[in-house]
């Protein structure tokens, strides 16, 4: 039995042509997503009201479990890093949902996409919040353990490889996790969609792997960052 994964087999849009390694429709719907985010975001925003909507409610409780998330894990200081932390889950959740549209890919089926994501946690956010507020001694963590000679600490540049590799791991494991998930859950779509021939299996997968599968995965995604983060900063 041949799967057919043939792009005008699944997706609305038209052959877009060959852009070299270049996968349009990840860009695309990435940009809807990042679309959809805006809009709703600017009209709670301009709506707002004392007896909450169903929209501006969920959106609320939303803000209000990731900043006590946030200042559980970082204390005070974790009220800065909330707008990076929820715009990161609201992202990657949004971009596993769009998937139950037909015709609609998710961006982060793009193995591409989400380990931007991951490069953009580990090195730029959470290395550079470490030297924020620990200076310049945070690259001091990279020699440890240290040895200690005649009760004087020397960096151990034997472990500074295994420590940069490390780190390095950190930014492609929780990418591939990710994807992992959501690429899975695609194909089991196809495989059971091509043995079954009906039309309620597929479509209850679909719901499965997009709200729920979806949803932890996009939880997971956000609290591994926020953890990276809390452990670069930690005294």
């Amino acid at each position: 039995m041949e799967l057919d994964f043939a792009p005008e087999t699944f997706w609305l849009l038209p052959d877009l042509g060959d852009f070299g390694s270049v996968n349009i429709k990840t860009i695309i719907f990435s940009w809807v997503v990042i679309a959809v985010l805006i809009l709703l975001s600017a009209l709670v925003y301009t709506r707002l009201k004392k007896i909450p909507t169903r929209l501006q409610l969920l959106l609320e409780t939303i803000v209000d479990g990731f900043d006590n998330l946030t200042r559980s894990t970082l204390g005070e200081r974790g009220r800065a890093y909330l707008p990076y932390i929820g715009s990161l889950f609201l992202f990657i959740w949004f971009s596993n949902l769009i998937g139950i549209i037909p015709g609609c890919e998710e961006p982060t089926r793009d193995v591409n996409t989400t380990l931007g994501l991951g490069f953009c946690i580990v090195i730029p956010i959470a290395h550079i919040s470490g030297i924020r507020v620990k200076g310049w001694r945070y690259l001091k963590e990279f020699f440890e353990p240290g040895l200690v000679i005649r009760g004087v600490w020397l960096p151990n540049i034997f472990m500074c490889p295994l420590n940069v590799v490390g780190e390095f791991g950190k930014a492609i494991s929780l990418p591939f996790r990710l994807f992992g998930n959501i690429f899975g859950g695609a194909i089991i779509i196809v495989v059971l969609s091509q043995l079954a021939r009906y039309a309620v299996l597929p479509p209850f997968l679909m719901f499965f792997f997009g709200i729920f599968v979806g949803t932890i995965q996009a939880f997971v995604f956000a609290m591994l960052a926020l953890t990276y983060t809390a452990v670069a900063v930690a005294e």
